[in-house]
């Protein structure tokens, strides 16, 4: 069976794979400025596979409210409009044959304070899976010391350590939903 100290790395590994996931998804939320993130989860219908829009297509951001996309192949245009269009993005795709121009207008408050709602969701989320993980580590260590594969000793030093592991990685769940919170409500 596995040690306390193998438990401990896959919780550990399993629950930074939760944060790296939560950043990501909220790289994806709209926050103020535009930021090529946010076009991460658009499909676009390329050869009969959904694909994202950032692997058939150039997207930058010449400034802080627009976004352009510049596809690789013409006939690819009217495919990102429809997927943008049908994204929860909300926004309207201006076409001039060549490009795509996304304009991300200025966001009311109650947007602001939507948006927010759906980042404290996500984070929430997050903390429900790590807390899930605690417990499924804490179980492992239970039947292991069940089992007398370690000591009683071993054990409450290793449930110890997934404590004070869990309680750092909530707090870095709180910080990453607290910058994000930010970002959403500067003006």
């Amino acid at each position: 069976m596995a040690t306390v100290k193998e438990i401990i790395e896959l919780a550990e590994s399993k629950m930074h794979k939760t944060t790296d996931v939560l950043r990501v998804d909220l790289a994806s939320v709209r926050a103020g400025r535009a930021t090529p993130a946010l076009l991460e989860k658009v499909m676009v219908d390329y050869y009969g596979t959904p694909t994202p829009v950032n692997q058939v297509a150039s997207v930058t951001v010449p400034e802080p409210r627009m976004i352009i996309i510049q596809p690789w192949e013409k006939n690819l245009l009217k495919d990102i409009e429809r997927a943008i269009m049908k994204s929860d993005l909300g926004l309207n795709p201006n076409s001039d044959g060549a490009v795509i121009r996304l304009n991300l207008p200025q966001l009311t408050e109650e947007r602001r304070k939507e948006i927010v709602k759906t980042v404290h969701k996500k984070s929430e989320d997050a903390r429900v899976i790590v807390r899930n993980l605690r417990r499924d580590a804490n179980d492992a260590v239970k039947k292991a010391e069940k089992a007398k594969e370690i000591t009683e000793d071993e054990a409450k030093k290793g449930t110890d350590d997934i404590q004070k592991m869990t309680d750092k990685i909530i707090k870095e769940i709180d910080n990453i939903m607290a910058n994000k919170e930010k970002e959403v409500m500067e003006i």
